[in-house]
């Protein structure tokens, strides 16, 4: 009976060392991971701009008359060359008929100077005339040719001011309202602005950029206003509109001033945007993003997993063997609540992205993978 006991007691004993050696793995955390992105990246930076008209033209009066016709309908597209106003033209026609007489009144004197020379030249060859005789001739000659030249000017002053009385269109573009009321007295002068004409199938947004902005640029071996054919983007600019809708055309920054302004510490910039629907009016104000950067194959994780604290910022990692390191990384720009990681972390590794405060360097990890959403443009 003692050995049965005996038996019993040493079997217990096994049991218990065999529990002994049997070890507890440690409670794995459950977060939520994400392989690391690779992406191009958009800076962009974002102003105050002004629409303008690309050309802008003044139809103005230049001889003085009463307004007799209005040729347009205000407000509507012009063609050039369209005839837009005319200016009471008697008396330059009158002016015209005047130097048309004078110049041939002029030419039948030349005419008649001319054959005296021609009669004289014999006679005096034969000691038939003096010589005064026939520099007199001469000389009437050579004045009378004069007179012509100057009949001539006189004409074709009189013909231009006359053709000054029909005012037509210099461009093709849309045209105001008329400044001044059929019958008034206009001329060169105050009373000379008829109306203005714009063409706005392609329109100029004028801009600020800070000087921080443009050194920046600089540093990148971007140059604003000029086009570089090995960069594989370009400087777009993108506008808002009134109802805070992006308008679906783009522009390209064609200039900026060489110099920056000591009083605003900016610079101005210019860019051209097609405008085909006139949805952007000369005069109004908008909103206007600048493509300043393209990261290339730049390394971005979302904002959310990034612990910032006073000796850096950090981002868990999820190694191979299912543990967590603690990574310090150094941060870029942050577009659309991801960050470019300058320095700390590779392409298509795997880090935490929520669950992280639950973590400690080492621990062991049970993470649940999320694909990362592409933000649309």
């Amino acid at each position: 009976m003692s050995r049965f006991y005996g038996i019993l007691a040493l079997a217990g004993l096994v049991l218990v060392l065999h529990g002994c050696k049997k070890k507890v793995e440690p409670e794995r955390q459950v977060v939520t991971a994400e392989k690391v992105g690779v992406e191009n990246v958009k800076i962009y930076g974002e102003y105050v701009g002004k629409i303008r008209a690309k050309t802008f033209v003044e139809v103005r009066a230049r001889v003085e008359g009463y307004l007799e016709e209005m040729l347009f309908e205000e407000g509507k597209r012009v063609k050039k060359n369209q005839p837009l106003f005319r200016i009471n033209s008697d008396q330059y026609k009158a002016r015209v008929d005047k130097a048309q007489a004078q110049l041939k009144k002029d030419e039948a004197q030349e005419a008649k100077s001319q054959r005296d020379v021609e009669r004289l030249k014999p006679l005096y060859e034969q000691n038939a005339a003096s010589q005064l005789d026939l520099d007199n001739a001469i000389a009437a000659y050579e004045s009378a040719k004069a007179n012509v030249a100057m009949s001539k000017a006189d004409l074709a002053q009189a013909e231009l001011e006359l053709s000054y009385t029909e005012l037509r269109s210099p461009i093709d573009g849309y045209i105001s309202e008329r400044h001044v009321d059929i019958g008034t007295l206009v001329g060169p002068g105050s009373k000379s602005l008829l109306a203005t004409i714009v063409e706005s199938d392609e329109v100029l947004v004028d801009f600020s950029l800070t000087a921080l902005d443009y050194l920046k640029s600089q540093q990148r071996n971007v140059t604003l206003g000029e086009k570089d054919a090995n960069r594989s983007w370009q400087p777009y600019v993108t506008i808002t509109l009134a109802d805070n809708s992006v308008y679906a055309q783009k522009g390209i920054v064609d200039f900026a001033e060489p110099q920056v302004d000591p009083q605003t510490g900016t610079f101005g910039v210019r860019a051209e945007l097609p405008n085909p629907e006139r949805k952007l009016l000369p005069g109004q104000f908008t909103k206007v993003k600048l493509l300043l950067d393209v990261r290339e194959n730049a390394v971005v994780v979302p904002s959310k997993a990034i612990i910032t604290e006073k000796g850096g910022s950090y981002i868990y990692v999820v190694r191979t063997d299912s543990t967590a390191e603690k990574r310090f990384i150094e941060l870029g720009p942050e577009v659309d609540n991801k960050v470019v990681v300058e320095r700390g972390l590779g392409p298509y590794e795997t880090i935490v992205t929520e669950g992280y405060h639950k973590l400690t360097p080492g621990a062991l990890v049970n993470p649940t993978y999320v694909t990362p959403k592409k933000e649309e443009e």
